[in-house]
């Protein structure tokens, strides 16, 4: 582990009992997680994509190995806010508005007034959703809603985003729109970002590396770093090293073959 590593998991496991039996979600993963690295994680459903995420957040814990995040527990690192946590669904309350979604976590950490405002206003601009503060959900699209979420996350000004999978259910060409969003949001803010993903393109397009886990029980098959800069255009998509990366991300996933759930 570096001096700049903010995330670290040495050998970590996890096995959940159940009636039917344990079942062993992830098993020996190590890694390691720098300061300002874009991290995707890509693999087959039910692999232990997000009960990796999980574990960083502290909201599954390993039966063996440990991770640390900022040099301290998971426990810590939630309770010190050390993270923004992004789900699959947008999870915005539907009888507050835009503004008082984003404002809630600095409501519950005791923020006064002033300072929410602020706060909310400047992720707001981030995200591109200025002047909907006092829209609800239901007036935004999918889309705009997940833009809200993140901008929930990034509220409290954590350095490291999670984020599990938060595109996975929009169309192409939003999709596309907020991965390009996504890439200027982490260019301003450096913060760390692990995603969960399904898409190779989109692991591709976004990160710095890529980890491609196997099958149940999830381990770590391999870890792609990108030759792509850091500045990447849509069109990027089409260059031979875009390609070529995927490609591995590709033949990674088929050297672990078997995507059962």
């Amino acid at each position: 582990m570096t001096t700049d590593t903010v995330i670290s998991a040495q050998n970590l496991s996890l096995t959940f009992q159940t009636n039917d039996g344990p079942i062993h979600a992830l098993k020996d993963v190590t890694l390691d997680v720098a300061k300002g690295d874009f991290i995707s994680f890509i693999g087959p459903s039910g692999c232990g994509k997000t009960t990796f995420l999980r574990c960083m957040a502290d909201l599954e814990h390993p039966t063996d190995g440990s991770i640390t995040v900022n040099g301290a527990s998971a426990e810590e690192a939630r309770r010190n806010r050390a993270y923004g946590y992004v789900f699959q669904a947008a999870g915005l309350y539907p009888w507050r508005t835009i503004g008082g979604n984003v404002r809630l976590p600095l409501e519950i950490m005791g923020f006064d007034k002033s300072e929410q405002d602020e706060r909310m206003r400047k992720v707001l601009e981030l995200v591109e959703l200025t002047g909907f503060e006092k829209k609800f959900p239901w007036q935004l699209s999918g889309g705009m809603q997940q833009r809200a979420s993140i901008a929930r996350a990034l509220a409290f000004d954590a350095d490291i985003l999670l984020m599990d999978e938060p595109f996975g259910a929009l169309d192409e060409i939003v999709r596309d729109h907020l991965n390009e969003q996504l890439l200027g949001l982490w260019a301003r803010t450096e913060k760390t970002i692990c995603f969960v993903t399904h898409s190779i393109p989109e692991a591709v397009y976004l990160s710095t590396r890529i980890v491609v886990m196997s099958p149940r029980p999830g381990r770590i098959t391999d870890v792609i770093e990108s030759p792509l800069p850091r500045e990447r255009p849509l069109d990027i998509r089409d260059t031979p090293e875009f390609l070529e990366v995927a490609h591995r991300v590709r033949e990674g996933l088929r050297a672990g073959h078997g995507y059962d759930d």
